[in-house]
């Protein structure tokens, strides 16, 4: 007699997300967007217009308006204790909403490895702050004479799906440190360049988290930035990171010092991150829309309210980038993710899948391009975006008021890439004076 055994799984459904949508507005959007025009609640894609009265309050005030104490200071992220660090998760990962969180993790990141891999953490931490690449190169060099690298090598099939992309942060680091962020691990060519022994770890890693491309702005940023303090469990991530300070797990500037301009641009894409959680709710909206359904203006309408108070808090960041200090290496590492793609905030490449174009007009093969440094399933939600927001940008080709909102929305969404791309270029050369407002 055979007994089968029936296992139902639970997937979070849009009652969830719309009552997560409820209650993350009652937080104050702090640090940029200070006298930016409230942004209203996004309506669930499967209910009626929600009232144009409802906002989401965009005032600067709280612990989030200052990064840190004293003048731009942070202090690095404290060790975790080894029980939270080590916390065992599915091997496989739930379906995405970016409903829920955007393209954040679902949790804040890993801070501190057990075991072996705190000599990944080490590692990674010191290949940040060489003061050039033959430096860094040297570190991986050091690492691999000691048997090190293959160590970890052995153990990348234990580690939880969390703590595997925790290492890939820290694999992140270390391959831009050295100048390798534009390699295939798997290519023969790359050992040609890079160290083997770390090229194996690197493709191990790619393999375990199912992502080629991971050495870019998704990794490098949103995986490398916590609250400073503990959080409770049960607030979303995207509240944490508008509303708690943050500090970085890998720092690029050294211990005792002010955060310097490429851990600003960082913070400063984490935050966008955060903050665009609207624009995420609001493209689930305007799917499947038609261009002459009722509610396709007011999501527009609110879809322009949101790129603005972005493009607000991007030049709020511009201020203490610009003030803070640069290595040549920090630019050269700077340099390097700008020649790859791979300075690219997801919430913009969202913004562009709802809209169809951003800063410039990409064909698909450029498009895909930008997408390869995200996961598969973050380039899956893309794709559908772009299908089924068809009807939606047909408005680019008709007259009337709703084509006319539909322009402004385009034209926000070109200004707030242009705005970040002067806050990258701002990073990445000194500048004498504070970022333009005019985009």
């Amino acid at each position: 007699m055979t007994t089968t055994t029936t296992t139902t799984t639970t997937t979070p459904t849009m009652a969830g997300t719309s009552a997560t949508a409820s209650t993350t507005p009652s937080t104050t959007v702090t640090g940029s967007a200070g006298g930016a025009a409230g942004v209203p609640a996004a309506r669930p894609a499967t209910g009626p217009a929600a009232a144009p009265g409802s906002r989401i309050p965009t005032g600067a005030s709280g612990p989030y308006a200052a990064s840190a104490p004293g003048p731009g200071i942070l202090p690095s992220a404290s060790a975790a204790s080894a029980a939270s660090a080590a916390s065992a998760e599915p091997a496989t990962a739930s379906p995405h909403d970016p409903c829920a969180h955007g393209f954040l993790p679902e949790r804040p990141p890993v801070r501190s490895m057990i075991g072996t891999w705190t000599r990944l953490d080490a590692m990674a931490r010191a290949a940040a702050i060489a003061p050039d690449r033959e430096a860094a190169v040297a570190l991986v060099e050091r690492a691999h004479r000691a048997d090190e690298l293959s160590a970890l090598r052995q153990r990348v099939s234990r580690l939880s799906l969390r703590n595997a992309e925790a290492a890939a942060m820290r694999i992140a680091v270390i391959a831009v440190s050295c100048g390798w962020c534009g390699l295939d691990p798997q290519a023969p060519a790359a050992r040609e360049v890079a160290d083997g022994a770390f090229l194996d770890l690197w493709a191990a890693i790619a393999h375990r988290i199912d992502h080629d491309q991971f050495v870019a702005l998704p990794t490098l940023a949103l995986h490398n930035w916590v609250p400073e303090r503990k959080p409770r469990r049960h607030i979303p991530i995207d509240q944490l990171a508008r509303t708690e300070v943050l500090v970085p797990i890998v720092r690029w500037a050294p211990e005792g010092q002010p955060l310097s301009r490429l851990d600003r641009l960082m913070l400063a894409a984490t935050r966008l991150e955060a903050h665009g959680i609207w624009l995420f709710r609001l493209a689930e909206t305007l799917a499947g829309r038609s261009p002459d359904d009722s509610s396709t203006p007011t999501a527009l309408r609110r879809l322009v309210r949101v790129q603005h108070a972005l493009r607000a808090q991007l030049l709020a960041e511009a201020a203490e980038l610009t003030a803070a200090p640069a290595t040549p290496q920090q630019r050269a590492v700077l340099g390097a993710l700008a020649e790859q793609g791979a300075l690219e905030p997801p919430v913009l490449q969202a913004a562009e899948a709802v809209l169809g174009i951003g800063g410039r007009r990409m064909g698909e093969g450029r498009r895909q391009m930008m997408r390869r440094h995200l996961p598969a399933q973050h380039r899956a939600w893309l794709s559908a975006m772009d299908r089924h927001c068809a009807p939606v940008r047909t408005l680019a080709h008709r007259g009337g008021p709703d084509a006319a909102i539909y322009r402004e929305a385009q034209e926000s969404l070109i200004a707030l890439r242009r705005t970040y791309t002067a806050l990258v270029q701002a990073a990445a050369r000194p500048t004498t004076g504070p970022l333009t407002a005019a985009a």
